[in-house]
């Protein structure tokens, strides 16, 4: 049974504004993710990841100009490397604002303009960005599909979207850079 895409956005927002922790598709692999300014479900993410608090988690928005709303100072090059990119890319911003406080271990971010009609639309409807880290408890390899999931990382998340369990693309995880003060950066991961 196929369940339309507009009852599952909504459904999935309305776990999110709950607070709660869903399993779902992006634009890489398969993730856990929240609300991403509500440090309680962030808790509750790196629970169920087994995380150590000290690692970070990715912060998905859906549109270039929602980073001014989560960067304290976009830097230019930001906006050029996104525009450049030929696949995902996730950037590690130097400072924070509007965000849950324990994303990060330090002030840094690393946020990724998703491009993927799922998440685009719960992000936009949710009106917040969301977190992602992969599908897998730390340390594990990464769950490449849905079919790669564990069945104890798919009991131990609030909800898990009923779309897109079949597909399969070309799944990798995004490549991972950080901006330097002088305009440069460096690839944390490809």
């Amino acid at each position: 049974m196929t369940v339309p895409f507009e009852e599952e956005v909504e459904r999935t927002v309305s776990f999110l504004k709950a607070g709660k922790t869903i399993l779902y598709p992006t634009d890489t692999i398969w993730g856990v993710g929240c609300d991403a300014t509500n440090s309680r479900a962030c808790d509750k993410v790196y629970a169920v990841k087994k995380r150590p608090t000290n690692k970070s988690l990715i912060v998905l928005v859906d549109s270039v100009e929602r980073l001014k709303d989560y960067v304290v100072n976009v830097p230019i090059i930001a906006y050029d490397l996104i525009k450049g990119a030929k696949s995902p890319l996730s950037i590690v911003y130097a400072e924070s604002k509007n965000l849950a406080r324990n994303i990060s271990a330090d002030k840094t971010v690393c946020i990724r303009v998703v491009n993927h009609e799922f998440c685009k639309e719960v992000i936009r409807r949710l009106g917040k960005p969301i977190t992602s880290t992969s599908a897998n408890l730390s340390g594990k390899p990464s769950a490449l599909t849905y079919n790669d999931i564990t069945e104890e990382m798919k009991q131990s998340v609030d909800y898990t979207v009923q779309l897109y369990h079949d597909v399969m693309e070309k799944p990798k995880s995004s490549t991972i850079i950080k901006l330097n003060e002088d305009n440069t950066f460096e690839i944390i991961r490809q």
